[in-house]
């Protein structure tokens, strides 16, 4: 039955991604473009087929993106993207690629750090999460639907230090986003006031991980219409 799903999956990838997808390969690494270089490398089943599959964060090694800073020394400001690969018996298969959605690691927060990213792999799905310390995080929900890594959820909780301000969780299958509003003007954190309300909304068309422009001016809520 795994072998079974597994083909099925890896069919249904290679429609979307034209003939240059067939091809399979013994390492992920092997999709990705010359000049990008692997930053970091996630294991995890993404299709239930009990196979590991990989995800490739990559960067771009253009030399004129390196820049002296006055107190940070050399600093890399190539943008970084992502590769995913479907494993299987006979090697790897492309099934999404990205390869300038994130900005680098080394981004000007201003009078704060920037946001940083990490990927993990949980339950199934891709999580791309932002941490931002005492401003909160958010977090991109993608699971392998219609021949792509489709968006199908999203959380975001907006903090003042320890005081969490706002917390929302959109669903994107279901078509509901839940919304809490802290009240207690007074809060120290763990000690927040909420209100809670749902709200159904619709969704113009699917989200695809693959064409995504910059994950730093993606925001969910910009493209649902509540009702």
């Amino acid at each position: 039955m795994n072998n079974i799903l597994s083909i099925f999956m890896l069919a249904a990838c290679t429609q979307a991604l034209g003939a240059s997808a067939m091809k399979l390969e013994s390492s992920p690494q092997a999709f990705v473009p010359a000049p990008y270089v692997v930053v970091e490398k996630i294991l995890g089943d993404l299709n239930g087929d009990g196979v590991l599959d990989a995800v490739l964060l990559i960067q771009d090694t253009d030399k004129t993106k390196f820049f002296k800073h006055e107190f940070r020394g050399e600093l890399d400001r190539n943008r970084r993207g992502i590769v995913i690969a479907l494993g299987g018996t006979h090697g790897y298969q492309l099934v999404a690629k990205n390869l300038k959605c994130f900005s680098s690691d080394n981004e000007d927060g201003g009078v704060y750090y920037a946001p940083e990213l990490s990927l993990s792999i949980v339950k199934g799905t891709l999580r791309i999460h932002y941490a931002h310390g005492r401003y909160g995080y958010w977090t991109y929900i993608f699971r392998l639907q219609n021949s792509d890594f489709e968006l199908i959820g999203f959380d975001s909780s907006e903090d003042h230090g320890p005081v969490v301000e706002r917390f929302i969780s959109i669903n994107l299958l279901t078509q509901k986003m839940r919304v809490k509003h802290n009240v207690n003007t007074n809060a120290r954190g763990g000690d927040e006031k909420f209100v809670e309300r749902w709200q159904h909304f619709t969704l113009t068309k699917p989200v695809k991980l693959s064409e995504i422009k910059d994950f730093d001016g993606f925001d969910v809520e910009d493209l649902i219409h509540t009702r």
